[in-house]
């Protein structure tokens, strides 16, 4: 960070001295709508943190869900939480507050705890998608393949490998020297945003090796999902009677509903065309993968899981 730091002979295109601070502008193109996003948005986060916990406080409690699926399950909401508690807080500040300035740590902090544990998400779902493979594919391998000590491992890898490109995006964003203006163009510190902030002549070479790292990545993920689902399909196929075939699809239907929503709105976000885009529609692009995907993964998991759905009732709701 030392370019960012050191540097304090005025910058050229403005008044900005020092990369100290960075302005974040995202919601102020919504002047009327601040209060409605702000209560919106809180009520999706603490329902979100809820919904987590409630999981987690289920998993917890019940023995008969000690398995590998759930103990994912409950990593998987860890993470969820962490993520939020990393982006959500501060904006909610944002849409209160006349001052939108963030410190430059703060700015790089928020940047690597979203990547690492943005990417977490991704490396667990498809743990989980080859917990299902080894579960319908492998069943009498399953107990072997899937032991605590293996889990474990898994679990700690995708911690690992969110933490590793965490890391990697946020050294290689803040060795950036930046000039002009210090608006960031968006409600968190988001690197495409950055990156239009940024001179220098390997701004753009290294904006394709982050976008090719970000992209490896999350392709690498879905196609190790879709090819565990393929195998899937055709061993669920070969089961003769609809009742068993039934059965076992249904136990990756919750997955498979979270998969999609959160690779849906992850490609929103890493695919989309390049081109003059309106800071409304970067924004409101934003808020589905960050606000919006954590909402909705709770519910999912809630809803579309019959052993998950029938343990809360037993814990929680017949004690009511």
């Amino acid at each position: 960070m030392s370019h960012l730091t050191s540097g304090t002979a005025p910058m050229q295109g403005g008044n900005f001295s020092s990369a100290a601070e960075f302005i974040l502008i995202g919601f102020s193109t919504f002047p009327h709508l601040q209060l409605m996003f702000f209560l919106l948005f809180l009520l999706m986060y603490l329902f979100t943190l809820l919904g987590n916990l409630l999981i987690m406080a289920t998993v917890w409690r019940e023995h008969s869900l000690h398995t590998p699926m759930y103990l994912f399950l409950c990593a998987l909401s860890i993470s969820e939480i962490l993520y939020t508690f990393a982006v959500i807080p501060r904006m909610l500040a944002d849409l209160l507050s006349t001052d939108h300035s963030i410190a430059l740590r703060a700015c790089a902090s928020q940047m690597f705890f979203s990547f690492t544990f943005g990417f977490t998400h991704s490396f667990l779902l498809t743990v989980m998608g080859y917990d299902r493979y080894v579960a319908i594919c492998h069943p009498l391998r399953y107990n072997m393949l899937m032991s605590p000590q293996g889990c474990a491992c898994l679990v700690a890898w995708s911690w690992a490998g969110g933490s590793v490109i965490g890391l990697v995006v946020t050294v290689a964003i803040f060795q950036l020297t930046f000039c002009g203006s210090n608006e960031i163009h968006h409600f968190v510190c988001h690197v495409q945003a950055l990156l239009k902030l940024a001179c220098g002549e390997n701004v753009s070479i290294l904006a394709m090796g982050l976008g090719l790292v970000c992209i490896a990545a999350l392709l690498g993920c879905c196609l190790l999902i879709l090819l565990s689902y393929a195998f899937i399909v055709a061993t669920i196929l070969k089961i003769p009677s609809a009742e068993g075939r039934h059965k076992a699809f249904s136990t990756c239907v919750s997955h498979l509903t979270v998969v999609i929503e959160h690779y849906g709105f992850a490609s929103v976000i890493y695919l989309k065309p390049k081109g003059p885009q309106s800071l409304e529609i970067d924004t409101l692009m934003g808020i589905t993968y960050t606000v919006l995907t954590p909402f909705l993964s709770p519910i999912i998991f809630s809803l579309r899981n019959k052993e998950l759905k029938i343990a809360m009732k037993k814990s929680f709701l017949s004690k009511l």
